[in-house]
C-alpha cells in the first residue's frame, strides 16, 4: 500500500510488463462464486466495475503518484496535500485497517482449501463448515505469515512471487481449460444461456454481492508508482492499464462462467464453490487425484497473498507513524528494521475478528460480513483519492504532473474522477443492503456491524491524531518525511 515512492528507477518496463504486472496484484479466484449466483449478467457486472472504478483508480492513482514521486506517503500525501493531514492520516489508516480486517475472509478461503485436500468429498465439505476446523487454520496461516515478515522482504518476496503463479495464475487458467474439456466431451452446462446480460436493475436487495466486484479491482492504485519507469508514461501508461483491464475482466468474467457451467446456483457457496467445481472438473474427466493438488496450490497462493498483505500496509502506516502520528509504541522494528509492534496489533485484531467466528450463524455468513465492511471502509478511502485529485487541479494547477490525465484543462480529470467518485458512492451506498442469495442471520446482527464497525474505524484516527504530541516524531527518521506544500507556504 503506502510505500516510499521514487522517481525512476532506471529500468524501462514495457507495457505489456506493467500490465501483467498489474493483473498478478489485483486478480484473486476466491470471490468468483460470489458473483456466479448472476450466471450472463455477472459479465454486466465486472465490465460496468471495470469502466467506473477500475480504470479510473489506475488513471488517478498514476498522475498523483507521479506528481509527488520524490515525496513518500502514498495516499496520505496525496489526500494530505489536497484536504489537510487530518484527511490524510484517515486514509492511510483506512488502507491499513481495511487490509487487517480483510484477513479473516481470503484466510477462510485458505482454510476450506486445506478441508478439500482429502478425497472424501462429503467429508471435505463437512470440515470446510466447520466453524472450529476454519477458525484454528485461519490463525496457524495468519500468524505464520507475521512471523515470516518478520524476517524481512527478502523471505516474503520469494514466497510470494511463487505463490502468485501456483496459486493464482495456474490454477486460473485451468478452471478455463477444465471447462472448454467439460463441455468438449459432452458435459451438461448449468449457464442459464436464456438470462439477460443486463441485470434486472428493480430488485434492489439483489445488488449488493455485485458491490463486492469493486473491491475484486482494488488495489490497482499501486501501480501509479511505477508510472515514472514507464518510457513514454504519458503515451503508454494508459494502453498498459488498458491491456490490464482486459485481462483482469477476461479471467473474472471467464472464471465466473467456468463455475456457473458446473455448479448449479442454488448449490453456490461463497467459500466452498471454487475448489466444489475443480472437484467436479475433476470427477468428469476421471482425474479426481488431481484435487487434492490444486487445494494445496490454492492454499499457498493465499498464504502468499496474506504474506504481500502483511508487509506492505503495515509498513505504510509505520512510515506516517514516525512522521508524529502514531505513539513511539507503534514505531518499534526488530533488529532488520520490520515494524513488529504494528505487525503484533494487526495480529491481535486478526485474532478478536476471527472469533466472531462463534456468534455469527455459519462460516458463509462471517465471511459475507466481514467482506462487505472491508468494501465499506476501502471505498471510503477511494472516494477521498478521487476528491483529492480534483481539488488538487484548482490548489496546485502549476505543479509538475509528468503523467497527466488530459493534455489541458482540468475537464478530464472532472470526468474520470468524478465517475470513479460516484461508482464508488454507488458501491458503498449497496454494500449496506444485506444479500438476498447469502443466509446472514438476524439483520440486526449485519447492519450493526457494518454501521458501528464502519463508525468505530473512522472515529479512532481522528481521536489519535487530536491527541498527537510533538514528542511523537522520530527525531531520526522525521527529516525523510518531507512537508506538505500548503507547510512549506504557511512557513515564509
Amino acid at each position: 500500500m503506502a510505500k516510499k515512492i521514487t522517481t525512476s528507477t532506471g529500468v524501462k518496463l514495457g507495457v505489456m510488463t506493467l500490465a501483467i504486472m498489474n493483473v498478478a496484484a489485483v486478480v484473486s479466484l476466491r470471490g468468483l462464486p460470489a458473483e456466479s449466483v448472476y450466471g450472463l449478467s455477472s459479465a454486466f457486472y465486472y465490465l460496468f466495475a471495470a469502466v467506473v472504478f477500475l480504470i479510473p483508480t489506475a488513471l488517478v492513482a498514476a498522475e498523483l503518484a507521479a506528481m509527488f514521486a520524490q515525496k513518500q506517503g502514498g495516499v496520505f500525501r496525496w489526500v494530505g496535500e489536497a484536504m489537510g493531514s487530518r484527511m490524510g492520516f484517515l486514509a492511510i489508516w483506512l488502507q491499513w485497517i481495511e487490509s487487517t480486517i480483510w484477513y479473516p475472509t481470503v484466510l477462510t478461503f485458505g482454510a476450506v482449501s486445506i478441508a478439500f485436500i482429502g478425497l472424501d468429498h462429503t467429508m471435505d465439505m463437512k470440515l470446510a463448515s466447520n466453524a472450529v476446523f476454519t477458525l484454528v487454520v485461519v490463525l496457524v496461516i495468519y500468524w505464520t505469515a507475521t512471523f515470516i515478515s518478520l524476517k524481512g522482504l527478502g523471505w516474503v518476496g520469494k514466497i510470494s512471487k511463487i505463490g502468485a503463479i501456483v496459486g493464482t495464475i495456474i490454477p486460473a487458467g485451468l478452471l478455463l481449460v477444465l471447462a472448454v474439456l467439460y463441455l468438449a466431451n459432452g458435459g451438461q452446462s448449468h449457464l442459464d444461456m436464456t438470462q439477460s446480460f443486463f441485470p434486472d436493475l428493480t430488485k434492489f436487495d439483489n445488488l449488493v454481492l455485485a458491490s463486492s466486484i469493486f473491491l475484486f479491482y482494488a488495489g490497482l492504485e499501486m501501480s501509479g508508482i511505477h508510472v515514472m519507469d514507464v518510457k513514454d508514461p504519458g503515451k503508454n501508461y494508459p494502453k498498459a492499464i488498458i491491456i490490464g483491464a482486459l485481462i483482469i475482466v477476461c479471467i473474472f468474467v471467464l472464471g465466473t462462467f467456468a463455475i456457473s457451467v458446473i455448479t448449479p446456483i442454488k448449490d453456490v457457496s461463497l467459500t466452498q464453490s471454487l475448489l466444489i467445481s475443480f472437484d467436479n472438473y475433476f470427477d468428469f474427466l476421471k482425474v479426481s487425484w488431481a484435487a487434492p493438488i490444486i487445494a494445496i496450490c490454492l492454499m499457498f497462493g493465499v498464504l502468499a497473498g496474506v504474506l504481500t498483505w502483511v508487509a506492505g500496509p503495515s509498513k505504510g502506516i509505520f512510515i506516517v507513524g514516525k512522521a508524529g502520528y502514531l505513539p513511539p509504541v507503534f514505531q518499534k522494528t526488530n533488529k532488520i528494521g520490520v515494524q513488529k509492534n504494528i505487525l503484533y496489533i494487526q495480529g491481535s485484531i486478526v485474532t478478536i475478528l476471527s472469533l466472531l467466528f462463534v456468534v455469527m450463524p455459519s462460516v458463509q455468513s462471517f465471511y459475507q460480513i466481514l467482506s462487505q465492511l472491508t468494501v465499506l471502509l476501502y471505498l471510503i478511502m477511494y472516494m477521498l483519492m478521487f476528491s483529492s485529485a480534483i481539488i488538487l487541479r484548482y490548489k496546485l494547477p502549476k505543479a509538475e504532473r509528468p503523467f497527466r490525465i488530459g493534455k489541458s484543462g482540468n475537464l478530464m480529470m472532472w470526468l474520470i474522477g468524478g465517475l470513479g467518485f460516484l461508482g464508488s458512492l454507488l458501491a458503498f451506498v449497496l454494500s449496506f443492503v444485506p444479500p438476498s442469495q447469502i443466509e446472514t442471520g438476524n439483520n440486526t446482527v449485519w447492519f450493526g456491524v457494518l454501521i458501528f464497525g464502519a463508525l468505530l474505524v473512522v472515529v479512532i484516527p481522528f481521536i489519535i491524531y487530536a491527541n498527537r504530541k510533538n514528542s511523537w516524531k522520530n527525531s531520526d527518521d522525521a527529516e525523510e518525511f518531507a512537508p506538505f506544500n500548503w507547510e512549506e507556504k504557511s512557513e515564509k
